[in-house]
């Protein structure tokens, strides 16, 4: 499958019927109320938080980071204070770190064992990032990766793959397009795609 393709059940790498699952979780809930360590009202807040994320968020960041330098400074050393900047919250574990791409270097991220993705600046993933196909493809074969995404880069530019885990989670800054010195930050974000900070596209006009 490619990764542009309408997303299909058996990108999900998921072998158990969702029945199975639905009782696992229903399990893991009743462990954790008996345990008193967490309510299934307060999993259940913290699940509808992070499904009401969406890359607004990550955008926002990235058209900050174009505009002020300082703010860019912040975000490359603690990428969770440069958020709470413009209000954006962000849990203190894993680490969240930012990757700039440059015009001689571009990052691309993967989660090679499963789907880690910083959900509480871009949302859900994409199901296309949390396909086996996608997940082993972009690893031995990333330019032809990402020209099925319409990205194709100078053959002097240097391709980072980084492999996002359970306990370091990435945020791809692109480069800032051309001729946009006169938009306003607001129009900035609004250029900036979802799959640009994960680093399969670039940014444009």
């Amino acid at each position: 499958m490619m990764p542009h393709d309408h997303p299909h059940p058996t990108s999900r790498d998921h072998s158990e019927p969702r029945a199975a699952f639905d009782r696992l979780l229903s399990q893991v809930l009743t462990a954790l109320d008996e345990s008193a360590l967490l309510t299934t009202a307060e999993v259940t807040a913290q699940i509808e938080d992070m499904e009401g994320r969406t890359p607004t968020e990550g955008a926002k960041l990235i058209a900050r980071c174009w505009v002020d330098p300082e703010f860019r400074e912040l975000a490359r050393h603690d990428l969770p204070a440069a958020a709470a900047q413009i209000g954006i919250s962000m849990p203190p574990h894993p680490v969240f770190l930012i990757l700039e791409n440059t015009e001689d270097l571009h990052h691309v991220v993967v989660c090679t064992l499963c789907s880690c993705y910083p959900r509480p600046i871009l949302g859900p993933p994409p199901v296309w990032y949390k396909s086996r196909n996608y997940r082993s493809r972009v690893v031995k074969e990333p330019r032809e990766v990402l020209a099925e995404f319409g990205t194709v880069l100078p053959a002097g530019t240097n391709l980072r793959v980084v492999d996002s885990t359970a306990d370091c989670r990435y945020l791809v800054l692109p480069l800032r397009p051309k001729g946009t010195e006169h938009l306003a930050e607001s129009e900035l974000a609004s250029l900036v795609s979802r799959d640009s900070m994960i680093g399969v596209t670039k940014v444009s006009t």
